[in-house]
């Protein structure tokens, strides 16, 4: 007997007919002799509905509330796949983020995880009860209701295997699995058997859609084996796992956009000790998440340009900060450029072999691509890029490193 903790995304459970397809597949599972906790996100559509409804009434509105107003979509889910398995004859419980013991801190819209307290849940299993839990929420110490932000159900699900030592964790979404890069963009892209967690973290945070990054990072932390697979076929789907001799023979295993990208430059600021360090611990202070950072001194050495990029959805809240701050420290002023796109390769194989950022900017250039910005770790390499070039930059990278033939 295993322990599965399932978890169902949104195009999973967009209408009763899904719903009940979900319930057929976990009815599927426990009959194979396992017991399941299943993770269910909002119906496809219902948390943009919500959020739209709020801002009918307030154009800015307290993110406590709007918690409290999103969480609700995946309660509604929770309870209808319980009631789907009560139909087929199972014993089912559906509890919300606070009722599986689901504690954060107290950021909201964006919240970490601090601890679960899976008492309940546990209990429930022992009585041969599916667990069902309403995905992306939790509670403070102090019972205000908070979610984990976009993509959050992933590390509900990841978080819940943890805490309960389960077995194997399945993300079910509308992909086979994990591909080597966007099948939409590049038709020949593959699909991975296996990646590593550390693969997996750069594509999530690079712009792949596939797993929430903080998700990848959990999983990692805690050592839950995570298989991505899809709820509209029984496909064998991709096992998300720790790095292995066989991986690092592959350079560049995928690659990753995000148009979500927004550049912003703080022109001609003076060259001070401390300048950098008060620009970013502000923005920061906002939880706004900075991504690439380049600066460029002048001739004279008296002034900098300092760009650095944040997600498009923080951009105006981000430009707001730098430009307050452009008047405090004397700058000429603050430009936002919002038609970028990030590029990037993935390979743990990059560690022992050279020459992979060389072949790379060359493609590029080959093809008319300005590279804006570049950064790179021990196993990823990123470039900033025009928006407009972005499928022609996958398309050509996944050539030059013959990703179609793996």
């Amino acid at each position: 007997m295993m322990l599965i903790v399932q978890k169902y995304g949104g195009t999973s459970v967009s209408n009763i007919e899904r719903i009940k397809a979900v319930a057929e597949r976990v009815s599927n599972t426990v009959k194979a002799g396992n017991k399941v906790v299943v993770v269910v996100s909002a119906m496809a559509g219902e948390t943009d509905k919500l959020i739209g409804l709020a801002h009918q009434i307030c154009p800015d509105p307290p993110e406590r509330e709007m918690d409290l107003l999103l969480s609700s979509g995946e309660r509604v889910t929770a309870s209808l796949t319980t009631m789907a398995l009560h139909q087929l004859g199972h014993k089912a419980i559906a509890l919300t983020g606070r009722q599986m013991g689901i504690i954060t801190d107290t950021v909201h819209t964006k919240a970490k995880i601090e601890k679960i307290i899976a008492t309940r849940a546990v209990k429930a299993l022992e009585q041969d009860y599916i667990v069902v839990v309403a995905g992306f929420q939790g509670v403070t110490e102090d019972e205000d209701v908070t979610t984990l932000g976009r993509g959050g159900s992933d590390l509900t699900a990841v978080a819940i295997a943890a805490a309960l030592g389960a077995d194997l964790c399945e993300i079910y979404t509308d992909v086979d699995g994990v591909y080597t890069a966007d099948p939409n963009i590049v038709p020949e892209a593959k699909k991975l058997d296996k990646i590593s967690y550390e693969e997996m973290l750069e594509l999530a945070s690079l712009g792949a859609k596939v797993l929430q990054t903080r998700s990848v990072e959990f999983a990692m932390k805690y050592s839950v084996p995570v298989v991505v697979r899809s709820s509209f076929n029984d496909n064998p789907g991709t096992l998300v796992t720790k790095e292995d001799k066989e991986m690092e023979k592959v350079v560049v295993s995928g690659i990753a956009h995000d148009k979500n990208q927004a550049k912003i430059t703080i022109l001609k600021v003076p060259d001070r000790p401390g300048i950098a360090a008060k620009l970013f611990k502000t923005i920061a202070d906002t939880n706004i998440v900075v991504d690439m950072i380049v600066q460029n001194i002048s001739s004279d050495g008296k002034a900098t340009d300092i760009s650095f990029t944040v997600p498009k959805t923080d951009a105006r809240k981000a430009l707001e900060i730098t430009e307050k701050l452009s008047k405090e420290l004397g700058a000429e002023g603050v430009l936002l450029n919002e038609d970028i796109a990030k590029i990037s390769i993935v390979g743990v194989g990059m560690r022992t072999h050279s020459g992979v950022a060389a072949q790379m900017f060359e493609v590029l250039a080959n093809h008319g691509i300005n590279i804006m910005a570049i950064s790179t770790s021990e196993i990823k390499i990123s470039c900033l890029i025009d928006s407009k070039y972005t499928e022609l930059a996958v398309r050509v990278l996944h050539d030059i490193f013959k990703l179609g033939e793996q």
